[in-house]
């Protein structure tokens, strides 16, 4: 696969270089670099279905648009790509930003369209380095590795998301973007100043230390060194004094100290700051602390879309009174969250006065459990949270170790913007159904506008889910803990209560109720043991729409289920379906049953629907993408079930990536080979398909570039590069006989000349039947005397025969509904 993949990607590459070169003239060899620097880590993948023309077209516009940059802003652009105005065209709205290469722009990409439900579908991120002229011009384009004087290191990024109309949307999005890479370029270079801000600090707390004991002095500027030493990712800073006026605290900005993120003040902030500070804050400043630890109340725009960690270093007078702060605004880093508590300053101390207060003698069976509560606690909970608090968590953590019991233990942060809610569940009750209503009982209680969730499962018998639920208004009552945690309790429910809230969730309150009322008694004991209640919604809403056929359908896959497993539902209305009917369907389309289990469904309204749970294996060692293949599945067994698409195993290799009507192509040129008197047998036919699918797929690949109507761009081009890869695969074929079936086949698709396949019905539904016309001179092994033209009809029901000896000759339809009825 590896060899193909590349092989792949040299070919592109060459065809859009060859492309360059015709098109480009002297300027072709810079432009060639670029491409080569664009395309070097585009996978194999992103690459198949896309002819050489329009990679080219992508790559062109692409130079275009990044060969000239007049300053170190980034440029972006966000379009839906055009043919005739890009020279190229995509199903998907692209996005293209270049600018100078810095840490975290991609990630930065990525959340900030995330955030806008944008899921990334294609991201290429090349960097280039370039020389540009006085005038933004490329001028220079170096290989990998090279450096000359003048150089620059610019990324590149192509960024494709699922298509958006053309105007606000793409302005929108372009804003948002330039915002977020704006705050990016300004955090990487202002990085140097704010570690000197907190160089600074450090130095003016050691040459005039604050009003705290010795120990925390030392504690606190081992901390500060700590983060200096890349614990944390320096963002934003911005620097406050304090003053007392009429018994109040207002805080005011020192103008030439705002870095990162931070160096822009706000007019909302400006005005914010002509009020006074909350009472809360103004008595948290009366505390003798050289700093406080928090999560600031917005979410990161660089690298992580979390909230932020929020340093805030106080300045002391000589008296000993807080006259300012320094804040500095980040991410603390990965090793901030790996490293043990007993490595990390702060946290050290904390933990070791909570483990001493204990009295737990060491190495003893409760020594270890809390020992092991505090290491596994939440990391930003234990910098934020104070000794007193933690003890008295970390303690009625440990007491409930042996009663498996909804608990809750709260804390607010010290400016009433957060609500930190950590929630143990007995690990066999936590759901997700149980997790998102926790979270609304949450969120309504403390007047919460939104709330992020990190969830620990693991050997424990009780599963962990901490709650961060953000409190704009601040002052959220916290106080009522037991009456919220009575609520929570209450939240875990049987599965006939999370049945009632899943269906109007899904539904709404009408009809979800009404259909309630229709299967709350009608569903077996077995059905709840084996499914949860979002997915028996999603059975009853199948079943509430059986088709006039009185049969629906779902192939799935179970989450804890390995690849090659698999389970099919069949759901009929009135009485069981004979598994002898079923059974053989199944089997023919590349399973093996392994158990069925049936399941009667009698809704109090409406007739009883059965569903058989089909338990099933893959026959042939496939990786099958259970969600491309569902529909293709779906489709071909209910036509084999109608008695439209005939019931052998041809079918095997929808889950090899065909549909129902491409693997009738392949069945109607099997029966021609047995009417013009192949050796071989049908079933060994199939057999020689399902062992060669990724041939049987580029057959049908070279049938669709030959005669679909609707796509004529570079056929024989498009055509030549399936062969080439046929040819490849034909020559990994061991077995004689079946290179013969497949070439053959690759033999009657050339000598095909013209196909009724891509016509519809007058209904606009595939016709019934498939007919070719060929050329009879061009089929290998035809038995002679060989006809001028012969055209072949198939279908389910019948085949039938036309043969011309000439141009104008009188001509003559046989047909038969008689199987093995052969010319």
């Amino acid at each position: 696969m590896a060899h193909r993949d590349q092989q792949l990607r040299d070919q592109r590459m060459g065809e859009v270089l060859a492309l360059i070169g015709e098109r480009f003239g002297s300027d072709a060899e810079r432009v060639a670099c670029f491409v080569r620097s664009f395309f070097a880590d585009v996978i194999a993948v992103d690459l198949e279905g896309q002819s050489a023309e329009n990679l080219y077209g992508a790559a062109a516009s692409m130079w275009q648009w990044v060969k000239q940059r007049k300053d170190d802003r980034p440029k972006i652009r966000v379009y839906n790509p055009d043919l005739e105005q890009n020279g190229w065209q995509s199903t998907h709205t692209a996005i293209e930003i270049v600018g100078k290469d810095m840490p975290f722009l991609v990630d930065s990409v990525v959340a900030a369209l995330n955030r806008l439900n944008l899921p990334v579908l294609l991201l290429v991120h090349p960097i280039i380095h370039i020389v540009r002229d006085e005038a933004g011009q490329i001028d220079t384009i170096l290989e990998k590795g090279a450096a000359v004087e003048g150089m620059q290191a610019e990324s590149v990024l192509h960024v494709e998301i699922t298509q958006q109309p053309d105007g606000p949307r793409h302005g929108e999005i372009e804003e948002r973007l330039l915002e977020v890479l704006a705050n990016v370029q300004a955090s990487v270079e202002h990085w140097p100043q704010m570690i000197a801000e907190l160089d600074q600090q450090i130095a003016e707390l050691k040459a005039s230390p604050p009003p705290v004991e010795e120990e925390d002095f030392a504690e606190g500027l081992d901390f500060l060194q700590w983060l200096r030493d890349n614990h944390f990712t320096f963002l934003g800073h911005r620097e406050y004094t304090f003053e007392q006026r009429d018994g109040q605290v207002f805080a005011e900005i020192v103008e030439d100290k705002n870095l990162g993120i931070l160096r822009e003040v706000t007019r909302e902030s400006r005005a914010r700051h002509k009020d006074p500070l909350p009472d809360h804050f103004a008595a948290y400043l009366e505390r003798r602390e050289m700093f406080i630890i928090s999560k600031a109340w917005t979410r990161s725009d660089v690298h992580r879309s979390v909230y932020m960690d929020y340093i805030g270093v106080r300045r002391f007078n000589e008296k000993g009174d807080v006259v300012g702060e320094r804040r500095f605004l980040g991410l603390l880093t990965s090793t901030a969250y790996s490293a043990l508590p007993s490595q990390i300053p702060l946290l050290r101390r904390k933990v070791a006065t909570v483990r001493e207060r204990s009295g737990f003698t060491r190495g003893s069976h409760n020594a270890k459990a809390l020992e092991h509560i505090l290491d596994t606690f939440p990391r930003d909970e234990l910098f934020q949270t104070d000794v007193d608090p933690l003890e008295a968590i970390a303690h009625g953590i440990l007491h409930m170790e042996h009663r498996q019991r909804i608990r809750l233990f709260m804390r607010s942060d010290n400016y009433g913007q957060f609500v930190s809610c950590i929630v143990f569940v007995p690990r066999d009750s936590y759901t997700t159904n149980l997790r998102d209503r926790m979270q609304a009982i949450l969120m309504e209680e403390l007047n919460g506008d939104t709330v992020d969730v990190n969830t620990q499962l693991s050997d424990a018998p009780m599963a962990r889910a901490h709650f961060i639920v953000h409190t704009p208004g601040g002052n959220a009552d916290a106080s009522d803990l037991k009456a919220i945690e009575k609520r929570l309790v209450e939240a875990s429910r049987d599965w006939d209560d999370d049945f009632q809230d899943a269906l109007v969730d899904e539904l709404g309150e009408g009809q979800g109720m009404a259909l309630f009322h229709r299967y709350a008694a009608a569903i077996p004991a077995n059905y709840k043991e084996t499914f949860s209640a979002r997915l028996a919604v999603a059975d009853i809403e199948r079943m509430e729409k059986i088709s006039t056929s009185g049969i629906a359908m779902n192939l799935y896959r179970r989450v804890d289920a390995d690849e090659g497993t698999l389970n099919f539902k069949v759901y009929h209305e009135g009485n069981p379906v004979p598994l002898s009917s079923i059974i053989p369907m199944l089997e023919h389309m590349g399973l093996v049953v392994i158990e069925e289990t049936p399941f009667e469904i009698r809704p109090t309204e409406g007739s009883t629907v059965w569903i058989h749970d089909f338990h099933v294996n893959l026959e042939f060692d496939w990786e099958v993408d259970v969600n491309a293949a569902r529909q293709r599945f779906h489709e071909t067994f209910a036509r084999v079930w109608s008695g439209e698409v005939e019931n052998d195993d041809f079918n095997d290799l929808v889950l090899a990536g065909l549909d129902w009507r491409q693997v009738v192509v392949l069945r109607a040129y099997a029966k021609y080979m047995t009417q013009a008197n192949a050796p071989f047998s049908q079933a060994y036919v199939e057999a020689t398909l399902a062992a060669n699918p990724a041939l049987a797929r580029h057959l049908v690949e070279l049938f669709v570039v030959r005669f679909d109507p609707d796509n004529r761009d570079d056929v024989e081009g498009r055509a030549d590069t399936i062969r080439a890869d046929i040819n490849e695969e034909l020559d990994q074929v061991v077995s004689l006989d079946q290179d013969r079936i497949l070439r053959r086949y690759l033999n009657l698709i050339e000598a095909t000349l013209r196909t009724n396949f891509f016509q519809p019905a007058e209904d606009g539904e595939p016709k019934s039947y498939v007919s070719f016309k060929f050329d009879s001179q061009m089929i290998d092994e035809l038995p002679d005397p060989k006809p001028w033209r012969e055209i072949f009809v198939y279908s389910a029901r019948f085949e039938a025969v036309h043969l011309r000896g000439g141009p104008v000759a009188r001509g003559g339809i046989r047909w038969s509904d008689r199987r093995e009825d052969f010319r």
